[in-house]
C-alpha cells in the first residue's frame, strides 16, 4: 500500500498501463516504478494484509 494516497498494489492485476504485468510479485516490480496515483517511489510503500 502507497504509504502517501493508500493505493493498494494488487500482484494479480499488476500495472498494465505502467508496463508491470498481471501476476508481478511486488517484489519483481522495479525500483523505478511509482505509484500510478501519486508518483510516490516503491519505496514508499508498505505491505498490508488484505
Amino acid at each position: 500500500m502507497c504509504l502517501i494516497c493508500g493505493w493498494i498494489y494488487d500482484e494479480s492485476a499488476g500495472d498494465p498501463e505502467h508496463g508491470i504485468a498481471p501476476g508481478t510479485k511486488w517484489a519483481d516490480v522495479p525500483m523505478n516504478w511509482v505509484c500510478p496515483e501519486c508518483g510516490a517511489r516503491k519505496e514508499d510503500f508498505e505491505m498490508v494484509q488484505i
